[in-house]
């Protein structure tokens, strides 16, 4: 993965709203290194020396720096470095600010005797300009003689041509500039809305809009998704809500944000954490590697294509894929709400559009409407006061229907308004099945790629066994099973996803099979299709945990009775404690009960009513009390070459190696995170743990809730 060498716009923005903070420091000294990096040393009567780093070269940053972080000075000041020291010596920093969003910083300095400003350009070849109070550039690194700009000593500076800033823009400007564009969503985000292509991705990404939707599939409801994902950057950037992120490839950092970005999280890279951005951006530069030549490849220099990121990109198309089908079933139930709170609110509604088109047939202004229809609602009017905007270019009337709001046509009646609605949502219902169907199609592609990686892996593995001969097969099963996988210098991948590896699942130490839900429709979907007459049904005592099910039988194999040994069923009611709300809860330990299939209903009782994903239990039940959480995290090597979870008995049993959990302080995607680097540490063969067991992978085994390493 390329580093990053260069700060974004949004970068920018979020280091002007932190280095506002310096306000105050005064300039001692400026020095020049090379021809594109300048330091100013500055003292600042809180923090001591600090020091201001502004490059403009190959790599183009701007942020204060650790005294530790900055070179020794260089020998004989430039010219440029010189003028500088005339002029800021002494100088109070006055403030910085980021030139419309383009990646262009304006840094105030004030004296008694003259204020300077710099200009700093942190696009294509890099510039710094020196301006007096006038805004005549004094000098600049590079002379630039263009068209439609000049900066030289003696011109007044002119800025480059203004550009939209999306973090400020307008819903109805947003919209016509999408509509503009030819491309799909990501690339017209990305340029015509100047955002540039990681956070384009993760605008995309945050409001489950596919990034190859191209504009002429793009509708409303897609848009508003969108503009909600910029303005939710937007605010963290104009409030300083950061949450500073480095990531790093093993060791290497290859990017500095100033929040967590999905784009990167799914990417499975390591994460250190920073208090301020400032601070990230500093380390991110002092840490990164120059000579790295970073030359973009879909082969490494081995030969062998990059397989790993085919999948992780593959897998990100199915994340945002998924993420779209239920935003499209959010919208599409939040328009039958709307229409059937119309008619649960017929008369109020209908009086308000009767009210609209009488005045409308007499002649009387849209905005005379909207002003009389706010003054009835002042004098308390029932019916005026759930009227919010009267929109006369568009005609219609937004009302106010207590747990929603929505626009109506004003020129209709509630019939066909609610009618609209209905007819929305069986709109955004069929773009879901489209969805469906696209996720199916992503997910053969991502197979075929792991087929092909399979493929390749077998054959470097046969090409290390050429040299062994003579061997007959039980000799090698018997070499196979002794084999020492951590050390191994090379794994084959050997992988057959199970109909079962879509639900929560382990096997017993007794190697019976059992399975979990992960949300309700699985719920639903074990014991309705997959829950035989000879199984059993587990589930906590406490609200908040799966349906877990205990199978004697495959699915197309016949029911029949079996006395499962008690250690199964032991691990079974730990497996459904586990995954409980008792490990959310930080707690460790609780009751699960246990019952036969013939006990498990879907019909309440009279006057009762289930939830999707619950059942009625009926008859007795056979408890665990006070069983202990225990879920561990391995990897297994054979015979299939995977991610195993489950109980810490079970997952020793399957895995060449494991972590035992606990309830803890780290996140489900961090705790994913954190065992990811500590399994792969374990094994010689890194390149096989990042094949087989991802963040994401892993994190499919984790419960919800906080855990932490049993050390």
């Amino acid at each position: 993965m390329n580093a990053k060498r260069e700060l974004s716009s949004i970068d920018l923005a979020a280091l002007v709203t932190e280095m506002g903070r310096y306000e105050g420091a005064k300039v001692d000294k400026a020095y020049l290194y090379g021809d594109d990096l300048l330091r100013l040393k500055c003292r600042d009567f809180d923090r001591g020396r600090v020091e201001l780093l502004l490059e403009v070269g190959e790599v183009k940053r701007a942020h204060m720096a650790a005294p530790e972080h900055v070179a020794d000075a260089p020998g004989r000041p430039p010219n440029f470095a010189k003028m500088l020291r005339n002029r800021l010596g002494g100088a109070d920093f006055a403030g910085v600010s980021q030139y419309e969003f383009d990646r262009i910083l304006v840094f105030e300095f004030e004296r008694p005797d003259a204020n300077t400003t710099l200009v700093v350009e942190l696009f294509a070849e890099g510039n710094i300009a020196a301006l007096d109070e006038t805004g005549e550039v004094i000098q600049s690194l590079q002379t630039v003689r263009l068209k439609s700009r000049t900066i030289a000593p003696g011109s007044q500076y002119e800025y480059p041509d203004s550009r939209i800033d999306p973090l400020s823009i307008g819903y109805d400007t947003f919209v016509r500039e999408m509509e503009d564009s030819t491309s799909d969503v990501v690339r017209t985000i990305a340029t015509q809305l100047n955002l540039g292509g990681l956070y384009a991705e993760e605008v995309c990404t945050r409001a489950g809009v596919p990034k190859e939707t191209t504009i002429d599939e793009a509708d409303e409801d897609d848009y508003r998704a969108l503009y909600d994902a910029l303005n939710e950057l937007a605010t963290r950037v104009d409030t300083g809500d950061f949450e500073p992120r480095i990531y790093l490839d093993d060791d290497r950092v290859v990017d500095v944000t100033p929040f967590p970005l999905a784009e990167r999280e799914a990417e499975g890279l390591d994460e250190a954490h920073y208090d301020d951005f400032t601070t990230a951006v500093d380390d991110y530069f002092h840490r990164f590697d120059r000579s790295d030549d970073d030359t973009d490849s879909s082969e490494p220099h081995d030969g062998k294509p990059d397989f790993e990121a085919e999948i992780a990109k593959q897998q990100r198309i199915i994340d945002q894929q998924e993420g779209a089908i239920e935003g499209f079933e959010q919208q599409a139930a939040a328009e039958r709400a709307k229409a059937e709170a119309l008619y649960e609110q017929y008369d109020r509604v209908d009086e308000i559009l009767t009210t609209i088109q009488d005045a409308r047939e007499d002649g009387v202004p849209w905005d005379e409407i909207d002003t009389t229809l706010q003054e009835a609602a002042d004098s308390g009017l029932p019916a005026a006061e759930a009227v919010v905007e009267v929109d006369g270019s568009e005609g219609t009337v937004t009302v106010d229907l207590g747990e929603t709001q929505t626009t109506l046509d004003a020129t209709v009646g509630v019939e066909k308004n609610a009618d609209h609605l209905y007819q929305e949502a069986k709109r955004i219902e069929d773009k879901k099945e489209g969805a469906k169907a696209a996720i199916e199609n992503t997910r053969e592609e991502l197979a075929a790629i792991k087929a092909r990686r399979d493929a390749w892996e077998a054959d470097d593995a046969d090409s290390d066994d050429d040299d062994s001969e003579g061997d007959d097969s039980d000799a090698d099963a018997d070499e196979f099973a002794e084999t020492d996988w951590l050390t191994r210098s090379s794994i084959p991948i050997k992988r057959d996803e199970g109909w079962y590896e879509r639900f929560r699942w382990f096997h017993t130490t007794d190697d019976f099979l059992v399975i979990g839900g992960r949300n309700a429709d699985q719920n639903e979907a074990l014991v309705k299709k997959y829950m035989s007459s000879g199984d059993r049904f587990f589930h906590a005592q406490a609200h908040g945990g799966p349906v877990t099910i205990l199978k004697a039988t495959g699915p197309s194999e016949p029911a029949k009775a079996v006395d499962f040994p008690e250690t199964t069923l032991r691990q079974a009611a730990q497996f459904a404690v586990s995954h409980s709300s008792v490990w959310k809860a930080g707690q460790h330990a609780g009751d699960v009960y246990m019952v036969e299939p013939d006990q498990v209903s879907k019909t309440p009782e009279s006057g009762e009513y289930i939830e999707k994903g619950s059942f009625v239990i009926r008859g007795d039940r056979t408890y665990f009390t006070d069983l202990a959480v225990d879920l561990a995290v391995g990897i297994q090597c054979e015979p299939q070459t995977r991610v195993v979870g489950g109980p810490t008995a079970a997952v020793a049993d399957n895995a060449a190696t494991h972590l035992e959990l606990q309830p803890g302080k780290y996140a489900q995607n961090d705790m994913a995170k954190r065992c990811y680097r500590s399994l792969k540490g374990r094994f010689a063969d890194e390149s096989f743990v990042r094949s087989v067991a991802s963040p994401d992978l892993i994190q499919e085994h984790l419960p919800a809730g906080g855990s932490e390493i049993v050390d």
